[in-house]
């Protein structure tokens, strides 16, 4: 019988929600963004980001002084090769013999030369980790439209296999670290100011990159009728209520968003983090633990646009501000990632893998229209059932 998912191993090319038959893996693919490492490549590497959308270097100019800050250089690369090398320890230590292999979607290493080393290898069954935790267009379609047109670029459609693991969300080993986060962060703020009232002088804010409203509409397959907010915002309230239930010491939360671009016309999910800080302090609040909860890394949205631009929000009303680690390389995150793969690569059926929220564990094989992009339309992608 003929596989309705591209390029997928036998185990999924007809599509199941969750793959329960074992599937022996060559490599891992570890898939991400990409970012400039110098001054040169901050404009080039724009202009990779936003490919098709016309954009004038004069307006990507405006964008790219939050790199420029930073000596022209993202922290995302260095913290994938951390995230490799941690992923590599891990795999050892456990007597895995996994390679992994690093390509981005916008910057070198890019996706079609990993695709390349991968097949030179001899390698043919990849099982694909995207360093973006959620159910959105950008943050799983597009990786998957990524891994398809790098199949085509370089030949290798036919020969390559690409499955993906599941969105993590909710997966203990990503949750974990933001539970010891926000712990640590109450505690700074008690040490910082001794008698504070958490319940009402404390909030937590949960933040996570804004997307525009209609794709958030798309985000998840329509058939889980999750609403306005789509998929991509049930699953971080989903995790946010499950942190600040188990390290928030009743300290009131609520999810903001960061980083929108696009025309002001264009809705985007909201509120933004920098609005609500300057309401919260007209209503006394004195104290505000920024959880990153959309990020697995400090990368520029991190450094810039909350260790940035939100804490300089909070200190101009007087307020404190703490923000909360990324997984980054934490233990639990590295082992949970290894245990994902170790979900394909031994069928584990769905009742037996971990989520910590009623929304997991979540698909396998991605579900047919599954966060479409309405302004591009569907294009081929790979890891999902058509369109």
């Amino acid at each position: 019988m003929t596989g309705v998912v591209p390029a997928a191993t036998p185990a999924a090319e007809n599509g199941p929600e969750h793959v329960s038959e074992p599937t022996a893996y060559d490599a891992i693919l570890l898939a991400s963004f990409g970012g400039p490492e110098g001054q040169d490549d901050v404009i080039p590497f724009l202009r990779n980001v936003t490919r098709g959308r016309g954009i004038p270097d004069e307006r990507l100019e405006e964008v790219a002084h939050h790199y420029r800050a930073f000596g022209g250089v993202s922290p995302i690369n260095d913290q994938n090769r951390e995230l490799k090398a941690a992923l590599e320890a891990e795999l050892e230590r456990r007597g895995i013999d996994l390679p992994v292999i690093w390509g981005n979607r916008n910057w070198d290493p890019y996706l079609a030369d990993a695709l390349r080393d991968a097949a030179g290898a001899g390698h043919r069954k990849l099982i694909a980790i995207a360093t973006s935790a959620y159910s959105s267009y950008s943050s799983c379609r597009q990786y998957r439209e990524d891994f398809a047109m790098a199949l085509d670029a370089t030949g290798l459609d036919g020969t390559l296999q690409i499955d993906k693991v599941r969105q993590f969300f909710d997966h203990p080993g990503f949750v974990q670290p933001f539970i010891d986060g926000v712990r640590d962060g109450l505690d700074e703020v008690q040490r910082a100011v001794p008698g504070i009232d958490l319940a009402t002088e404390v909030r937590l804010l949960f933040a996570t990159h804004s997307i525009p409203s209609t794709d958030a509409a798309k985000s998840g397959p329509d058939f889980r009728g999750f609403g306005e907010g789509g998929a991509y915002a049930a699953q971080h309230l989903a995790v946010a209520e499950v942190v600040a239930a188990e390290s928030g010491r009743g300290v009131p939360w609520e999810l903001v968003y960061q980083s929108r671009s696009g025309p002001p016309s264009q809705p985007w999910l909201e509120p933004d983090i920098n609005d609500r800080i300057e309401e919260l302090a007209k209503d006394g609040v004195r104290a505000v633990v920024i959880v990153p909860i959309g990020f697995v890394s400090d990368h520029m949205e991190v450094k810039w646009d909350l260790d940035t631009e939100a804490v300089e929000t909070a200190g101009e009303h007087g307020m404190i501000a703490v923000r909360v680690p990324t997984p980054g390389t934490h233990a639990a995150y590295v082992s949970g990632l290894v245990d994902l793969v170790l979900e394909r690569r031994d069928g584990i059926p769905a009742a037996e893998r971990p989520a910590v929220t009623s929304l997991g564990p979540w698909y396998d094989v991605c579900r047919p229209g599954c966060c479409e992009n309405v302004r591009l339309g569907f294009k081929p992608a790979v890891a999902g059932l058509a369109p």
